[in-house]
């Protein structure tokens, strides 16, 4: 009998005990840390509390995106959506629990983000119209409705952007303060025109001084050119054009001029990268998807596979030509894919002598040097060329940061933050799957900021 009783009294403490912990677990609720504003590329904590352990909780993040484009596209509403089972605390954490279904595989404290897509039946807008920093997410779960917003802000609000006077199409960001900041130039690569100018205030939030540098402005299909003063080809570019940009950032009371790094994507990797070789005066070098042999120049009157993309003291470099680039892009009338990878390496494999003359001589570059490569790049083999370039340093004994990704594509300059869906869906490919380059971006931007102020001693 006492043994019954002990029982009966044990079962009513157990029975309390859990009734009083589904009490104190509340109702579902849904949290997005720091927001509700963050600077975008820094990281977003989503998690869930208060939901009946092993319950299923559905989570939807909806964006109005544009992507970067000098034309202001109109922007679209995307979405993306997973469903989790809440752990036995009644949580789910988007660092650490992957979805049972939905846009994406895996826990990612990011998949909500990177994974979204076209929402169908809803009309685009104008991109000045909605506001494309603000991801909305919504939570379902024991009959519970719950929302959050979080704005991705691209740069602090106290940035300010001014044109670079004398340097067309250029803008120079700070940020305000006492002191003499490290600069860094920006260049972009074969779109040419001011897109790269869009990230001038990204870069310049974190303590740098940054003049955006574009450096030729190609005709779009009306044969309209956005900067006419900037030359209309990428042919025989002086690698002396860095010059104009140092004596510019030297004139600026609050640029420290002896500290002045250079970051080139894509083509422009080339310009930075011969800049480091030829010109004393640059403390450091990020190589984006970068090439270590120069190419031959093209743009309008220019023969394919007949003069160099740089010059230096008015002579032009050796090249490798590319071949097959028109006979490629003809896969647009039919449509077949485009790989444009494809020109560089049958232009590299008919050309071994010339490649030999046109590597970049890295190894003479004595300040730091990041190289960051995809092996999946489908607009040239970016991966196998910045390891090349890491390769030859590592032989010289220099400081090289080598950042290499078997599954991404060419587009890596974001901070894994955007829809990276639709990068391969047209004829053009980029290549990469949506998350091995969203994973790429989400550690490529953190570590370009650390790499860019320790070898300029930023704060």
């Amino acid at each position: 009998m006492e043994r019954m009783r002990f029982g009966r009294a044990m079962q009513a403490v157990l029975l309390l005990a859990s009734v009083g912990s589904a009490t104190a677990m509340g109702a579902p609720a849904l949290h997005v840390e720091p927001g509700p504003t963050v600077l975008d590329g820094e990281p977003v904590h989503v998690h869930v509390t208060g939901v009946q352990p092993g319950a299923q909780v559905a989570l939807t993040a909806d964006r109005w995106f544009a992507g970067l484009s000098t034309r202001r596209p109109q922007a679209q509403l995307m979405r993306s959506q997973a469903v989790f089972v809440a752990d036995p605390q009644g949580r789910v954490d988007l660092r650490t629990a992957a979805p049972v279904s939905g846009s994406y595989e895996g826990a990612d404290a990011r998949g909500l983000f990177w994974s979204m897509v076209p929402v169908q039946g809803v009309d685009r807008a104008a991109q000045d119209a909605v506001d494309t920093t603000q991801v909305v997410l919504r939570l379902r779960a024991d009959d519970t409705v719950a929302e959050a917003r979080v704005r991705l802000q691209p740069s602090r609000p106290a940035v300010r952007v001014v044109p670079a006077d004398g340097l067309p199409g250029a803008v120079f960001a700070s940020l305000p303060g006492d002191g003499k900041r490290p600069a860094l130039i920006l260049i972009g690569g074969s779109e040419g025109g001011t897109l790269i100018t869009q990230s001038a205030a990204p870069f310049a939030s974190h303590g740098l001084a940054v003049l955006a540098l574009p450096v030729f402005s190609p005709p779009d299909r009306s044969g309209a050119r956005e900067v006419p003063e900037l030359p209309a080809a990428w042919v025989e570019l002086p690698i002396e054009t860095l010059n104009r940009a140092r004596d510019w950032l030297a004139a600026r009371p609050e640029v420290d001029s002896s500290r002045i790094a250079v970051h080139g994507t894509s083509t422009g990797s080339l310009l930075a990268l011969l800049g480091a070789v030829h010109l004393p005066w640059i403390s450091a070098v990020v190589a984006n998807v970068p090439s270590d042999v120069v190419w031959d120049g093209w743009g309008p009157g220019v023969p394919p596979e007949q003069r160099s993309m740089f010059s230096l003291g008015g002579k032009p470099l050796p090249f490798v030509p590319a071949i097959g680039y028109d006979e490629e892009t003809r896969g647009y009338e039919h449509g077949v894919p485009v790989i444009v990878r494809r020109v560089f390496e049958r232009g590299r494999a008919a050309n071994p002598e010339r490649a030999v003359a046109a590597r970049v001589p890295v190894e003479r570059i004595a300040a730091p040097v990041m190289v960051i490569g995809a092996y999946d790049d489908q607009l040239w083999p970016s991966g196998h060329m910045a390891q090349a370039i890491a390769e030859r340093r590592l032989e010289a004994g220099l400081s090289t940061e080598a950042l290499l990704y078997p599954g991404a594509g060419h587009l890596l300059y974001d901070t894994g933050y955007a829809p990276t869906t639709g990068y391969n869906l047209g004829l053009r490919k980029t290549g990469g799957t949506p998350l091995a380059n969203a994973a790429a971006q989400g550690e490529v931007w953190p570590r370009t900021i650390q790499f860019l102020k320790r070898a300029l001693a930023a704060n």
